[in-house]
């Protein structure tokens, strides 16, 4: 069975980063998302390509749905 994933925006995304950048050991005081988040996918050794793709093949991204990105 597949693993359910959940797609957040605006305030719920913003709320998961910051979460996400805490259990990580990241500050994310004064940060926009965008920077955000491509501090976390860089730390857990992704690409920082949030909103930087205009296509997209990583269908269970937790950060799609604020992406942008077309998915493949």
């Amino acid at each position: 069975m597949a693993k359910k994933v959940d797609f957040l925006k605006g305030s719920s995304l913003a709320a998961y980063a910051r979460k996400k950048a805490a259990g990580l050991g990241l500050d994310s005081r004064g940060k926009k998302l965008d920077d955000l988040v491509w501090m976390i996918q860089k730390k857990e050794g992704h690409d920082s390509c949030f909103k930087k793709e205009k296509s997209c093949s990583h269908t269970s991204c937790c950060w799609q749905a604020s992406c942008g990105a077309t998915i493949k």
